[in-house]
């Protein structure tokens, strides 16, 4: 895995393609909220509330580093829990997720002050990235994701679920140095 100065989950590069790349992730933990959105809104309107949690709004008061990536999907979603911080789109909403540091399970976590935030362990899944620049916009993230579903069709892999949009940078970076990711989970293998 390499080496970043926010902590993100586990993963190791299974495969390499020309325009994506297939990641085990390990076992890691979230805490999630579910906003109304819309998309392009749904990472505002959930930042205040996850972040208050991790900076200690808890019972115990427990403060955790920053981690990356922020994920963003449609709600409502059953996923096996599929990143640090995510994003998923629906007509209930946007599950937006921060993952929890290592070592954090949502067995010894701190409960949450705020009843909207859930904690949940993601068990290890396999997923197809993709990873481009810029600020969010949704034509930037419908060419990448068309992108990503083409390149995965032509690779002959299928996928499950919903894309999951995933944020590494503070919103302060310069769009040129933004790092994004959409996650397509992977079939898991019997």
């Amino acid at each position: 895995m390499p080496l970043h100065a926010t902590e993100e989950p586990e993963y190791r590069v299974v495969r390499t393609f020309a325009d994506f790349e297939v990641r085990q992730y390990a076992p890691y933990t979230v805490a999630e909220v579910v906003v109304p959105g819309p998309a392009d809104e749904a990472g505002s309107q959930a930042f205040p509330i996850l972040s208050g949690y991790i900076f200690g709004k808890n019972k115990g008061e427990k403060k955790f580093a920053m981690t990356a990536p922020v994920t963003q999907a449609s709600a409502p979603v059953k996923l096996p829990m599929t990143a640090p911080v995510t994003q998923t789109a629906s007509s209930a909403g946007f599950l937006v997720q921060f993952v929890l540091p290592k070592g954090v399970t949502a067995a010894d976590a701190p409960e949450p002050l705020d009843a909207r935030i859930q904690l949940r362990d993601v068990a290890a899944y396999e997923v197809a990235v993709i990873r481009y620049s810029g600020f969010w916009s949704e034509s930037n993230y419908a060419e990448h994701l068309g992108k990503l579903q083409s390149a995965l069709r032509a690779a002959d892999l299928t996928w499950t679920g919903e894309p999951v949009f995933s944020r590494y940078d503070a919103p302060f970076k310069p769009w040129f140095m933004r790092r994004n990711e959409i996650w397509l989970r992977l079939p898991s293998q019997p």
